[in-house]
Order: structure tokens, then sequence, then C-alpha cells
């Protein structure tokens, strides 16, 4: 399938909270605080991608599934970007939970387990929207995926720190960034600090060239 198409095929409606609200990619930088945070790629790479998202989102589980592997290829493993996910949790009280269990994952297991996991709990998530509303990533159900990548002590280290909210701060951190970003959807993506709002590759493609030519 071309790269060309609508960007997010079959990310018909993306997870919008409250109302929808159309926006424009803002002229100068958002801050990004980009320190402690997961990501994949060189340290070195010059483009930070960011994707702010939900691990109940229907749309986050689309574009983690169609859209990342794409830009895992073209660009993070490329050595031309950084990709990192921040939370954005809104869609039940399971989304909190299962985000500040992946930054506990994060903190307790470094950032080659906390992307394992990551890629593993998406692929968990209910292909039945009427589940988007139940609370279903349990603590339980949270180490037992943690278990299919994770040994038996790695396993045991983060169930005791998560009970002691060792997640907690840095979910807080992701929360508020994007509050003050003003992310009202997921998944919602940013190149160097401004939104994308495109609508193909080719357009994000192109934002990511002119933020590497920018930051020469």
């Amino acid at each position: 399938m071309s790269k060309k198409i609508f960007w997010f095929v079959g990310i018909v409606v993306v997870c919008i909270v409250g109302i929808i609200v159309l926006t424009k990619s803002t002229e100068k930088s958002a801050e990004i605080d980009y320190k402690g945070q997961p990501f994949l790629g060189e340290a070195s790479a010059p483009v930070d991608i960011v994707e702010f998202g939900d691990y109940k989102c229907p749309s986050c589980k689309d574009f983690n599934d169609r859209m990342f592997p794409i830009i895992n290829k073209d660009f993070v493993e490329t050595g031309k970007a950084k990709f990192y996910f921040m939370n954005y949790s809104f869609i039940n009280i399971d989304s909190n939970r299962s985000a500040q269990f992946a930054e506990t994952v994060y903190k307790e297991l470094g950032n080659e387990k906390f992307w394992a996991f990551h890629e593993l709990l998406f692929s968990k998530q209910p292909t039945d929207l009427s589940y988007e509303k139940v609370d279903l990533y349990t603590e339980d159900f949270l180490e037992e995926v943690l278990s299919e990548i994770a040994n038996e002590k790695e396993t045991k280290k983060v169930m005791k720190a998560f009970g002691e909210n060792a997640g907690q701060e840095a979910w807080d951190k992701d929360m508020q960034m994007a509050k003050n970003l003003g992310v009202q959807s997921t998944p919602t993506i940013y190149i160097d600090g401004k939104q994308f709002t495109g609508k193909t590759y080719d357009d994000f493609v192109k934002m990511v060239e002119e933020a590497t030519a920018n930051g020469k």
C-alpha cells in the first residue's frame, strides 16, 4: 500500500476528549521536556518525534500497528529521529492505571523492557470497541502481560514499585505537559515541538525533513 495514501487510513476517528477541535500547526515550537522519557533511536538523532497516546485508545493501537513501523524504518532505524511515547490517558480508569504501570516498568527495568511491554500491551487491546469504557486493565492483567516479557524477579520488582506509586510522578509530568500543549485527542504527534496536522505520509516526511534542516 502506498505511503502517499491518507495518513490515518484505518484511523478514521481519533480518540477525542470533549468536543472536536480544529487545530493549526503553530509556528513556534512548544515546550516538551524530553528528559527521563522512554525513546527509541539513537540519542544523537537530530529530530524528536513524540506521540501522546492512551493504551485504551483504538486509534493509538491502529497507529502503533500501521504507521509506527513505517516511521521506525524510515527515521528511527536510520538515525534520523528519536521516537518518544508520552501519556495522555483519559478514556477510562484503566487508561491511567496502565500508563502508570508502564512508567513503573520503565523506571524499574529500563528502556528496552518498557518498549517490549508497550508493544505487547497494545497488542492485547480488544478489537470490540464496547470494551473501551470497561475496566479491563486491572493490576492482575498488567502483571500477567509483564510476565510475558520479564522474568519472575523483574515482575516482582515492578509490582512492588507499582504498589508504592513509583510511576505516578512520571505520569503526572506527561499529563501536565499534554495539558500545557493543548492536547485533546490521541494519537497526537509532535515533530520537534510542532504538532503534526498533515493528512499524508508525504506531509509527515516533509515536516521531519524541515525539522532536520532547521536543526543544522
